[in-house]
């Protein structure tokens, strides 16, 4: 195979991961030419409602799995919290490339940290996962919604918009943005999205051409800690758009997880742990999941959804 095109999004940061992965299958592979398909999903059209009231699973993938079905390109890279944990069918997302951090950061122009921001302080998030957590540790902060690509999110902050945004510190990370300010939340205290921080390529399951040639980026450590997240959210039957967060540490042959749910507020926070063989990673989400839901979750979510969807 001589060439290949890679669909994606058309976000400064979807482009960057769809090149970074372009560069490093052309150095791999010596003459192959990789192309970059730009696509539109419904989560990049929708900018004026939040993400959780737009409703459905798959909102920034799904332009691009229809792409892979009728040819127009071989593979997609996609950032792994975005997926959901059903794949249409005679897809897989069989490569997972190293993660990048998992965290969250908080920036802001003349706060230094959480801590700092005073009482009332506008901080802007397109996350109920990170709007809970917040609402949790500093509920005298007025929560509002932020949309728009992640350049556009930082550009509204400095614009003075936000006292402060909370996003992904991996997206910061690979486009090099900064604030003035900035403040990394992370575990235990703040815990992240599924797969948070991960890249997942999606590609036709029966093309074992395209997944021998990509088989040289998967990063088994990460595809551990992923098969653990993406276990529980999917024992949860949780989509992105929901206060859902969990955390895989990896200790030789052993993955610790931590689950949590709550209600948007923060109000009402479930969060347990479980450990295994990395072998089990999947069935490990599966059953913590099973263990939240009976602990308060499933009321907690089918609240959440209720909710988002009226």
């Amino acid at each position: 195979m001589k060439k290949l095109v890679i669909a994606t999004r058309g976000s400064a940061l979807a482009l960057w991961q769809a090149n970074h992965i372009k560069d490093c299958l052309e150095s791999e592979h010596p003459g192959l030419v990789v192309e970059l398909l730009k696509i539109k999903t419904k989560g990049d059209k929708i900018l004026d409602v939040p993400l959780a009231k737009v409703g459905g699973k798959g909102l920034f993938v799904k332009e691009i799995e229809e792409a892979l079905l009728d040819g127009r390109a071989q593979l997609a890279v996609h950032s792994m919290k975005d997926v959901p944990t059903e794949l249409p069918e005679g897809l897989e997302v069989g490569i997972i490339p190293e993660r990048e951090a998992p965290t969250d950061s908080l920036l802001s122009v003349k706060y230094d940290g959480l801590k700092e921001l005073p009482e009332g302080a506008v901080v802007g998030t397109s996350s109920l996962r990170r709007q809970s957590q917040l609402a949790a540790l500093r509920p005298d902060l007025k929560i509002t919604w932020l949309r728009g690509n992640l350049d556009t999110r930082v550009r509204k902050l400095m614009d003075g918009e936000y006292d402060a945004i909370v996003v992904a510190t991996a997206g910061l990370n690979r486009l090099e943005l900064s604030a003035p300010k900035m403040e990394i939340l992370g575990p235990p205290e703040f815990l992240p999205a599924v797969a948070q921080g991960a890249l997942g390529i999606e590609y036709d399951k029966n093309n074992t051409e395209v997944q021998e040639m990509l088989r040289f980026l998967d990063h088994q450590p990460t595809k551990y800690q992923v098969l653990a997240e993406r276990g529980f959210l999917t024992g949860l039957d949780g989509g992105c758009q929901v206060p859902i967060a969990a955390w895989s540490v990896l200790d030789g042959d052993r993955v610790h997880l931590t689950g949590f749910v709550a209600d948007v507020d923060g109000s009402r926070p479930i969060r347990l742990e479980a450990e295994g063989h990395v072998d089990d990673a999947w069935d490990i989400g599966m059953k913590l999941a099973g263990q939240v839901l009976d602990a308060g979750g499933k009321e907690i979510l089918d609240e959440v959804y209720a909710r988002e969807t009226k």
